[in-house]
């Protein structure tokens, strides 16, 4: 598997005073995709020893969402991991194909254990390496 997908649909609480999406959603959005991707590639045992957290984020706001409206997610990873991290990328399209928000984030891998960095193995990696790296 290589890319990933994820719909969402604007509720009130996710609306701010200008009537759109708030930011703060989007970076919650973004998490939310990123660990059901985890999840759905990754082995019960990889996710009992180890998870991800967000060092970096990088987000582009292209177009509003109002409630009721519905955004598809769309995530994958670029290139191979530097030791403990690696950029993931997402995207955000409306029912219009539009794109609503394009981000790339950083995530680390730590120890559950230890608590400490863990580099990526190449077993973790690959099952989230777009088609170049496979």
């Amino acid at each position: 598997m290589t890319r990933f997908t994820m719909t969402f649909t604007a509720a009130a609480e996710d609306i701010d005073i200008l009537g759109h999406v708030n930011n703060a959603v989007w970076v919650r959005w973004i998490q939310d995709v990123a660990v059901a991707h985890w999840a759905s590639v990754a082995s019960q045992a990889w996710q009992d020893a180890a998870f991800w957290v967000v060092t970096r984020h990088e987000i582009d706001y292209r177009g509003n969402v109002s409630e009721g409206d519905t955004v598809t997610a769309e995530t994958w990873v670029e290139d191979p991991p530097r030791g403990a991290r690696f950029d993931r990328h997402m995207r955000f399209t409306g029912t219009d194909g539009k794109v609503r928000v394009e981000a790339k984030t950083t995530w680390a891998m730590i120890d559950r254990a230890s608590g400490r960095l863990l580099r990526v193995p190449e077993e973790v990696a690959a099952p989230f390496l777009s088609e170049r790296h496979e």
